[in-house]
């Protein structure tokens, strides 16, 4: 026994041993965490990117810019509508009326069911809210039929900066703004949704 002959005595050459494999398993953990947090923060930085690039194409394709607090499941969602012929009673990808298009957008993104037709939902599925106070997914509601009558024709869901989607008779689904000319004489009310 070395230790013996050196005049160690085995008890110390023991606890030492201890000492030693404790130290590389901890070591060996201190290793493994590492290696696991750098990668996971790899993995983030790649998803940072890759929303900052869809912000970015989303922001082209929709016409105003995104920033990291919009939702852009809603964006994305609005984006894959744009285009779709209009078509009374449609609500699919091959053409949508107005309520159709609010409908689908709903579900998709808030996992909502809202009524048929514009005027059930502004009556059934939301409260009346100001211009001043419409957020992103808020809903937008015009009379764009008689001006006397105060029965509401047509819904759009809110994006922002005064920005709605929504399926315009003569050119399909589009997106437009709330003080464009037409928007500002037919505008009834927004609406938040309470289903």
């Amino acid at each position: 026994n070395i230790g013996f002959q050196l005049g160690i005595p085995y008890f110390a050459i023991i606890s030492y041993t201890k000492v030693v494999k404790k130290s590389m398993k901890l070591i060996y953990i201190i290793g493994i965490l590492s290696l696991l947090i750098l990668s996971s923060s790899c993995s983030s930085s790649k998803h940072l990117a890759q929303e900052a690039m869809q912000r970015e194409q989303l922001s082209k394709k929709l016409g105003f810019k995104l920033n990291k607090k919009d939702n852009l499941r809603l964006y994305t969602a609005a984006s894959h509508w744009l285009g779709v012929p209009y078509r009374s009673g449609g609500m699919t990808l091959k053409g949508t009326d107005c309520s159709g298009l609010v409908g689908n957008l709903y579900q998709e993104v808030y996992h909502k069911k809202l009524s048929r037709s514009a005027e059930d939902i502004a009556k059934n599925d939301c409260h009346h809210i100001g211009k001043s106070n419409l957020k992103a997914g808020d809903l937008v509601f015009f009379n764009t039929l008689n001006k006397k009558r105060k029965k509401i024709s047509h819904v759009g869901l809110f994006l922002k900066n005064g920005y709605f989607i929504h399926a315009s008779t003569s050119k399909g689904v589009i997106i437009s703004n709330l003080d464009e000319d037409y928007y500002r004489k037919t505008w009834k009310y927004g609406g938040k949704v309470t289903k």
